[in-house]
């Protein structure tokens, strides 16, 4: 608890939760900015100068005639109208400018509660703000990965970058489950079972951004079969325990189908320990869990079937962002000692 002020508290509670979900829309932009292949239309960082976006047709022709210079125009969208250049810029300014304002959102009401609490039991929060500031050098990091030899940003700071959202949005989480729930549950999980389950979630985010930033959901659109066999026909097993792997859409594909499974088999695992030592007050989040992976599951199966199809994937993407809350809401019960 930061006070005993339950005016304060209140305050802090209305904040948090704002920037929870606010974060949650900036992921779910994030996501539909991937699939709309929008993220490489503004070719400079511009950390001031961008937050307006173009006012005239000269500005839109300097933005278009920028993104001309860069391989994904010049090798895969050279026939790209002025018209067509808008619809990716709008969805990138769009992300960009909703990260200066969660900055913003986050660091004004961080710095009056700094005058109401004793700045040492805000240093987790301005440990939020500073994930958050590292959050849009991540962004631009991963999207100049795409702008000399690539026509797309490397997949392995996609993930870097999608990684760091999810932290912050946990985080955020984390904090406002400390004011709000102080329930105390005397019957819990081994602290390792919920934080193991919490890894492979993390693991299996990280993945799946392997699998959007190679594109791979476009490929092998059959389940539970990859093609003819269990295993994708284009590759050898052995390809699988080669550190490349993570480098090829097929074996990526695969990883991501089978850490699902793994994942909704430990889930399947910690449910039947919980029922059958009567643990009553993990009843309530372990079947919330238990939705949201089953949710999760069907909307994979669903975008790899219909070849990554935006509005199913954009889903597949929400239903994760219900998936780690539920996750942290778990793991935090487990960990609550008033």
């Amino acid at each position: 608890m930061y006070t005993t002020n339950p005016k304060i508290s209140n305050q802090l509670s209305i904040w948090l939760i704002s920037m929870f979900w606010i974060v949650s829309f900036m992921i779910i932009v994030g996501g539909l900015t991937r699939l709309t292949d929008s993220g490489l239309s503004i070719t400079e960082w511009e950390l001031f100068s961008g937050f307006f976006p173009p006012l005239n047709q000269n500005d839109w022709i300097v933005y278009f005639n920028l993104y001309k210079q860069i391989p994904e125009f010049k090798l895969q969208n050279y026939n790209m109208t002025l018209n067509e250049f808008k619809v990716i810029f709008w969805w990138e300014w769009a992300h960009r400018i909703l990260g200066r304002l969660i900055g913003l959102g986050y660091l004004i009401p961080l710095i009056y509660f700094s005058f109401k609490i004793k700045f040492t039991r805000l240093l987790n929060l301005y440990f939020i703000f500073f994930l958050i500031c590292f959050q849009g050098f991540i962004g631009w990091y991963m999207v100049s990965s795409g702008l000399i030899e690539r026509v797309d940003v490397s997949h392995f700071r996609l993930s870097a970058h999608l990684l760091i959202a999810f932290l912050i949005l946990s985080l955020i989480y984390w904090n406002y489950l400390k004011i709000n729930i102080s329930k105390k549950i005397t019957n819990k999980l081994n602290i390792s079972i919920p934080l193991l389950f919490l890894i492979l979630i993390f693991l299996q985010i990280s993945i799946g951004a392997f699998v959007s930033g190679m594109d791979a959901g476009k490929i092998y659109n059959s389940w539970p079969l990859m093609g003819n066999s269990y295993f994708p026909d284009d590759n050898n097993l052995k390809n699988l325990f080669e550190v490349t792997a993570f480098s090829d859409p097929s074996l990526v594909q695969f990883i991501h189908r089978n850490l699902a499974y793994l994942i909704g088999i430990f889930y399947v695992l910690i449910l039947y320990k919980i029922y059958v030592n009567k643990m009553y007050d993990l009843y309530k989040s372990i079947n919330y869990l238990g939705i949201f992976i089953i949710l999760q599951i069907i909307l994979g199966i669903f975008t790899v079937l219909y070849g990554a199809q935006i509005y199913i994937a954009s889903m597949h993407q929400i239903s994760s962002i219900l998936l780690v809350s539920s996750s942290i809401y778990f793991f935090y019960l487990n960990t609550k000692f008033n």
